[in-house]
């Protein structure tokens, strides 16, 4: 199987004039274009640097921006057979200093390295020996070909995912397990798909390491990044419908959405009736065409996908975790069936368990984890990773996510119910920020609503209800509904860097403002 850090590097050589990155313009900042060969000179040196201070195959943190200095240090530190540990900015300092524990240096950018000051005054011993690089000046050092890692296979990347602790797990990431994904995700892609992919998320989630930088980068395309300092989505701060504009100006032909895009997307061609298809993708795409439009990261709501593809927009939902370096499954033009996550990728295998968790067997499967959570998923000695998901599979073998198996509500009348589908539902409420569903041993589910601003609450309840009355059934609906405004300080408390409620504590917090 061909590496696809070698397919990269061919490109570099071959392209070296053509565009790879474009950040736009904003605010003081004019607008920057990097080269193939600039991009390549720029990771040939960081790679040189990188292997005269660290051991041959050294475990190095990536604490940057999404900016064009992580995208050089991510390319250096695969091509120079490095262990890569990105932390999200947003991070805590006990949870950066988690991840980062057995690093033997860690790389930053401007705004990099002003964060990891942050953690460091606040947890002085956990970070006060830990050499801080400037990817910046190793990059602008002397270019020298770094030695290609050699064939056998290697972690390359020790990725974070949620756990059911501050503390998150530490997934360790295959470079084989990579090279069979991407060969599997061009089965459903084509090269011109990937001309001009927008960045709209942090990089420290592998999904857009994947699909906003390897695809475009194996395909000679161009990667374009948002103008420095905007907040990418699931950053506090950052609102979906804020990168609208974003997306008219950056005229992409791929994207991978998270839900509340998709959501904000429906709603702006809802505002515009009267256009036909090639207008709309004119106003909001800033093409005659929609661009490939892959989602994911949580449930969105079949409506949703729907009132899009009435008006000629197509969305493809897909389901994966970090455990299987990303995809498991994924709707394609040519086999999209809505309300689904799609059908397994070629190399991987999927089986419902006993209980309808979901199981999954691929040549894409992680190396175990760096640390232990009681929220682990569990590996079984026929080589099944148990998920944690409750699925369905269709005769034709399409997935349907039916939930989380621990999120599981059981009423006071005993019935079950996956809160997952329910929010993703109520969720497409124009006014909806965010919603939870709560309810175990109650006779009926309340739901915790973080609204938009300048919403009204009152006539946002009767939505709700109307929404519910129509499109959910009686055990999932709220009776009850409890507001509070969108703010970053709330969301960072509650919800997950990649957006999902921590259960536990929105329950202990609606419990508290009631008391």
């Amino acid at each position: 199987m061909t590496r696809f850090i070698d397919t990269i590097r061919a490109t570099m050589r071959e392209h070296a004039g053509a565009t790879a990155i474009v950040q736009l313009a904003g605010g003081v900042a004019s607008e920057r274009v990097v080269s193939y060969g600039m991009l390549e000179r720029a990771c040939d040196a960081l790679a040189a640097a990188l292997t005269q201070r660290c051991a041959p195959g050294a475990t190095v943190g990536l604490v940057a921006a999404n900016s064009v200095a992580w995208i050089e240090a991510d390319l250096a530190l695969l091509a120079g057979g490095f262990v890569e540990v990105p932390v999200p900015l947003a991070f805590s300092a006990e949870q950066a200093a988690h991840l980062l524990s057995a690093c033997s240096a860690v790389l930053t950018d401007d705004e990099g390295q002003r964060r990891f000051e942050q953690w460091r005054a606040a947890a002085p011993q956990a970070f006060q020996d830990m050499p801080c690089l400037s990817i910046g000046a190793l990059a602008a050092g002397d270019a020298a070909a770094s030695a290609a890692p050699g064939p056998q296979d290697r972690v390359c990347k020790v990725i974070h995912t949620s756990g059911t602790t501050s503390a998150p797990k530490g997934v360790r990431i295959r470079a084989h397990g990579l090279d069979a994904l991407l060969a599997s995700l061009w089965q459903h892609a084509t090269v011109a798909d990937y001309a001009r992919y927008l960045n709209l998320v942090p990089f420290s989630l592998l999904i857009e390491q994947v699909t906003a930088l390897y695809m475009p980068f194996m395909a000679g395309g161009t990667v374009v990044l948002p103008p420095t300092g905007e907040k990418p989505l699931g950053d506090p701060g950052a609102v979906a419908a804020d990168k609208l504009a974003l997306l008219r100006r950056a005229r992409p032909t791929a994207v991978t959405l998270p839900p509340s895009l998709v959501e904000a997307l429906a709603n702006a061609a809802d505002g515009l009736p009267a256009l036909d298809t090639e207008a709309l993708c004119e106003a909001l795409f800033g093409r005659a065409t929609a661009p490939l439009i892959a989602a994911g990261g949580a449930p969105v709501a079949a409506a949703t996908i729907e009132r899009l593809a009435r008006r000629g927009i197509v969305v493809l939902q897909g389901y994966g975790l970090s455990e299987n370096s990303s995809v498991v499954s994924w709707n394609t033009r040519a086999a999209n069936r809505i309300g689904t996550v799609g059908k397994p990728l070629a190399h991987v295998a999927c089986k419902l368990g006993p209980d309808g968790e979901l199981g999954v067997r691929s040549a894409s499967l992680f190396a175990g984890y760096s640390g232990s959570d009681p929220s682990a998923c569990h590996t079984d000695a026929d080589g099944w990773l148990w998920t944690g998901d409750l699925a369905a599979i269709d005769a034709d073998g399409y997935i349907t996510i039916i939930g989380r198996k621990k999120n599981l509500i059981i009423t006071a009348h005993g019935r079950n119910v996956s809160p997952e589908p329910a929010e993703a539902s109520y969720r497409s409420v124009p006014g909806v920020a965010d919603i939870v569903l709560l309810g175990e041993g109650q006779e009926t589910l309340s739901a915790f609503v973080l609204t938009a601003p300048g919403v009204d609450h009152g006539v946002l309840r009767g939505a709700l209800e109307r929404h519910g009355e129509r499109w959910l059934s009686g055990v999932e609906r709220a009776s009850d509904f409890v507001f509070e405004a969108d703010a970053p300080a709330l969301r960072a408390s509650l919800f997950t860097v990649t957006g999902r409620p921590r259960r536990p504590e929105v329950e202990r917090y609606v419990r508290a403002r009631a008391a």
